[in-house]
């Protein structure tokens, strides 16, 4: 449990890190986006509650699909063809993005580490 509170830690540094570059908020507001219209749509055109749509947004862009919710309608099946044919390209972009920003805050910490305190 520890490692994964660590983890999580990591992560937000390097997400508090990265929304100093032009680039990382571009895609940090993309993403964002992305999963509130498939949230708004889903918990209105498939009928879901918030948090189911969320819930469904979120493992439907980051490829995980559990199969535990599925679209229904002929709308939201259309929907979801685009959604994550859209949708996949900009997660990706955002988590390396993150993943580089950790990357780097880690390599800053490891050369503080060995460099010599100056006389």
């Amino acid at each position: 449990m520890l490692s994964f509170i660590l983890t999580f830690r990591r992560m937000f540094r390097g997400i508090w890190r990265g929304l100093k570059d032009a680039e990382f908020q571009v895609l940090f507001s993309l993403a964002f986006l992305t999963i509130l219209s498939g949230t708004l749509f889903y918990s209105r055109f498939e009928d879901m509650r918030w948090l189911d749509a969320l819930y469904f947004s979120v493992v439907t862009l980051t490829t995980i699909g559990y199969g535990d919710f599925v679209p229904t309608t002929d709308i939201g099946k259309v929907f979801t063809i685009g959604y994550v044919i859209t949708g996949v390209g900009i997660m990706v972009g955002f988590i390396t993005k993150v993943f580089d920003h950790l990357q780097q805050a880690r390599l800053e910490e490891v050369r503080k580490r060995n460099t010599p305190p100056s006389p």
